[in-house]
């Protein structure tokens, strides 16, 4: 069997099919090509199809909203514990009732009301050069240090990853800090936040940046498989996971979670529970480079390579709903 993908002028059949047996219909904001083999053993293994349509994380939420109590959505998938926040508070996912999910999936990785649940992640770490860097940070709080002036890439404050990461701070060091942290980082910038967690690295590469952040799968990847500006120099680039004698690095979560009207409810929470099983949890590793979301389970030979390290395991629900108050921090210090 064959997923289906749905275009946006087309998708609007599925609201006429939306209910029948074998059929799941899912709203996917992961644009990872290595995800189609967690969909097709999906569909081997239990015979149930999968629909699906692609979007913006936004875009999608904000979709299903529209369609209301017709909305053919079953699961929504996406990447970033704010985002997951965000359709939970747009009334968009449902609780749900999963032993399988419980047992599996750590509780400070899943939303309190069962809403949602993570399925991988990266750790967000310290990548530097180690030509020029003696002494890297050890913290993230490191980094804004004043001997790092002048040296450190990162992305823009609106991206996802910045603001959860500055929130992930709220919750661990609370607010007064997180803000001395994030103008100490302003006042170390190599240059204006730019680009993507790639682009940061390769910054490293260039030489125009000393030190930056990055999620670890960007990393492993360029390990796995060549990458254009990065992978023929990347033995020049130090890793650090930071915070190892604290909380430990801070991880970013991809998950998913039941749409509220799902008219096929038994079918996406079987899909759930799929995404928490060994073969998938490996798939994750080994297609995408990324951490497993259940203890136990092994890592992709390129995830394997950065070696272990202390996580941090902070309530991730209580780091998302930070995120307003970290976007309020990033406009008050001048972070881009």
């Amino acid at each position: 069997m064959k997923t289906k993908v749905f275009t946006t002028v087309i998708a609007a059949s599925l609201a006429t099919t939306a209910v029948a047996d074998g059929v799941v219909n899912l709203y996917s904001s992961r644009h990872y090509d290595t995800d189609e083999r967690l969909y097709s053993d999906f569909e081997e293994a239990t015979g149930i199809t999968i629909n699906r349509i692609e979007g913006k994380a936004d875009e999608l939420i904000a979709r299903i909203q529209a369609e209301g109590a017709n909305s053919p959505a079953d699961v929504l998938i996406t990447v970033d514990t704010s985002r997951l926040e965000r359709a939970k508070d747009a009334g968009v996912l449902q609780s749900i009732d999963s032993k399988v999910l419980e047992e599996r999936i750590p509780a400070n990785l899943q939303d309190s009301d069962n809403q949602w649940f993570g399925f991988s992640q990266r750790a967000r770490i310290v990548f530097y050069d180690k030509a020029d860097v003696t002494n890297p940070p050890a913290t993230y709080m490191d980094l804004a240090k004043p001997e790092y002036k002048g040296m450190v890439c990162h992305r823009s404050s609106s991206n996802v990853y910045s603001q959860t990461l500055l929130s992930a701070i709220i919750e661990n060091h609370g607010e007064e800090e997180a803000r001395k942290w994030a103008e100490g980082i302003v006042a170390n910038f190599a240059r204006d936040p730019q680009g993507g967690d790639t682009d940061q690295l390769r910054g490293l590469i260039s030489g125009e940046c000393d030190v930056s952040i990055a999620n670890t799968y960007y990393f492993a990847r360029a390990l796995r498989k060549d990458v254009k500006g990065l992978s023929a120099d990347i033995e020049k680039i130090g890793v650090v996971f930071p915070a190892q004698d604290a909380e430990g690095a801070h991880m970013n979560l991809s998950g998913a979670g039941v749409a509220a009207n799902a008219p096929n409810r038994e079918n996406a929470i079987k899909f759930l529970e799929y995404l928490a099983s060994d073969q998938a949890q490996q798939y994750f590793s080994g297609g995408n480079d990324e951490f497993p979301a259940v203890p136990g389970v092994s890592k992709s030979e390129s995830v394997a390579k950065l070696g272990e390290f202390k996580a941090d395991d902070v309530d991730l629900s209580k780091v998302a709903k930070n995120v307003p108050t970290a976007q309020k921090i990033f406009n008050e210090v001048g972070w881009e």
